[in-house]
């Protein structure tokens, strides 16, 4: 008998099943007419409260968005005013300045980083262009630059200047749209 006293004394807290079962207890049976009586006026009364504190309430807020509007304050600066309260707010934290520590710090060494990618691939470049396959491939290049600059220019067989290529090419164009005729150079600066 004491065994079941004391199941029926427990001081732990309700557990998952043992919630569902008290919510689905009907205690109902268990009040007199009365009971349930005083319970349905106690209920009543209750709602009736709820739905008075909820008109209080919204009352109260129309009362305090006039008010606002009257001070010239709206929705947009309070939002400003929120957001730089709370941006001040989140700066001064530890963890916002431990963080903002560590991020300036890998941002250092991320440019030092860089900085040296920058010179190896500089120095790479330097190599490289030493390098006996880059002055064979620079010699090809020139001495197509050099026999295109003769044949285009034409007199001048060590080619000349990059302009004075492009000038006798506009000259020779010229000389051939013409007719083919020479002038002087009188009648060619007049032209």
């Amino acid at each position: 008998m004491e065994a079941q006293a004391q199941g029926l004394l427990e001081t732990e807290p309700l557990q998952g099943r043992d919630e569902d079962a008290v919510a689905s207890a009907d205690y109902s049976s268990m009040l007199s007419e009365e009971e349930k009586e005083e319970l349905k006026a106690e209920l009543v009364q209750l709602e009736d409260e709820i739905t008075t504190l909820r008109q209080v309430l919204s009352a109260k807020e129309r009362h305090l968005v006039e008010i606002k509007q009257k001070l010239g304050m709206n929705l947009m600066n309070e939002l400003k005013q929120n957001f730089s309260k709370s941006w001040h707010d989140m700066q001064t934290t530890t963890a916002y300045k431990k963080t903002h520590e560590t991020l300036s710090h890998a941002g250092q060494k991320a440019t030092a980083a860089f900085s040296n990618v920058g010179t190896a691939i500089s120095k790479k470049f330097g190599d490289m262009r030493n390098s006996p396959t880059f002055k064979s491939f620079e010699e090809r290049v020139e001495t197509t630059v050099t026999s295109l600059k003769t044949k285009v220019g034409g007199m001048n067989p060590n080619g000349g200047s990059f302009e004075e290529v492009l000038s006798s090419t506009a000259h020779a164009s010229a000389q051939s749209l013409s007719g083919g005729s020479r002038g002087t150079k009188e009648e060619e600066l007049q032209c």
